[in-house]
């Protein structure tokens, strides 16, 4: 049987992408709407297209026992064009998940890694820990944790094994990165690497909850290979640091750091609380272990 893996050539998919070149695996299908960088040659199916489009959806399940659903319309643009984020967030995940289920055999149950969000949170009050409530304040958070509900849902119908993991701020993504109004937690990597001056749009006591893409990647492949999935919805660990703390860590002279917080983007992006992700971690999910941990696996992946 075939892993299916979508959104293959973004940020979080190409990473993916890496470090199945570096097993033995051949049984790999990628679906995107265009093809991913830097493929081994000959090794995985690359499917071209539109998981919209029932056709491809079709296409794309086809002798598939495991999925890991990537891909997603990101927080800025979900904001502003919520029906599209309902279709991309919601509808797109829940019609392959059950494309998934249609197609299984002789009692099998393929199995859903979904890629969630902390946005499902929405804001804090305090620290969090496995028995914080999804309270999202974002239509992008909303529509993924709808998408949470009906993935377990399937698997309490005995349909699939499904299992979502909520990321927090993967990094470092590619500069210009669109629809994300967390995209100053990576672009001040490409600055600090580029010898270039930086202004955080947040305070310098902001706080965040980073992980590089390549723990990421390590986190949902690990799904894979759990001995079941139960149908919860699981945060991640993450490293939680300040910005004048990873501005310390990156520069080598802070006169080349600004601050200039932006109220809204502050408030959201910029008061993350204590972490606790004690259900994740007992089943071998990790964060990037320390801070200089995290910058040199996003400075091997720039």
């Amino acid at each position: 049987m075939t892993l299916l893996v979508t959104g293959a050539a973004g940020f979080v998919g190409q990473a993916i992408v890496r470090r199945l070149a570096e097993t033995n695996r051949q049984d790999v299908r990628l679906v995107d709407v265009a093809p991913p960088a830097d493929l081994p040659t000959g090794r995985f199916e690359v499917l071209t297209g539109d998981l919209l489009d029932p056709d491809v959806r079709a296409r794309a399940v086809q002798g598939v026992d495991k999925i890991v659903h990537l891909v997603s319309l990101p927080g800025a643009s979900a904001e502003r064009d919520v029906a599209l984020s309902r279709r991309v967030n919601l509808d797109m995940t829940m019609a392959l998940a059950e494309a998934l289920a249609e197609q299984a055999r002789d009692g099998a149950r393929p199995r859903f890694v979904f890629a969630s969000s902390i946005a499902v949170l929405g804001g804090f009050h305090g620290a969090v820990d496995d028995n914080a409530q999804p309270a999202p304040s974002i239509s992008y958070g909303a529509h993924k944790w709808m998408a949470e509900i009906g993935l377990s849902d399937l698997h309490r119908r005995g349909q699939i094994q499904t299992l979502s993991l909520r990321l927090p701020g993967v990094v470092a993504r590619p500069r210009g990165a669109t629809g994300l109004k967390s995209a100053f937690m990576s672009d001040v990597f490409h600055a600090a690497k580029a010898g270039e001056p930086f202004t955080f749009p947040v305070s310098r006591e902001a706080t965040f909850w980073l992980m590089s893409a390549d723990r990421a990647a390590r986190n949902l492949l690990h799904a894979l290979d759990l001995p079941a999935l139960d149908g919860r919805s699981l945060t991640l660990p993450a490293l939680r640091c300040s910005a004048a703390k990873l501005a310390a860590a990156l520069f080598s002279s802070l006169e080349a750091v600004r601050y200039d917080p932006d109220p809204l983007t502050d408030q959201v992006f910029g008061r993350y609380p204590d972490l606790s992700a004690d259900a994740a971690e007992a089943l071998g999910f990790r964060d990037d272990l320390d801070l200089p941990g995290l910058i040199e696996a996003v400075w091997t992946s720039l």
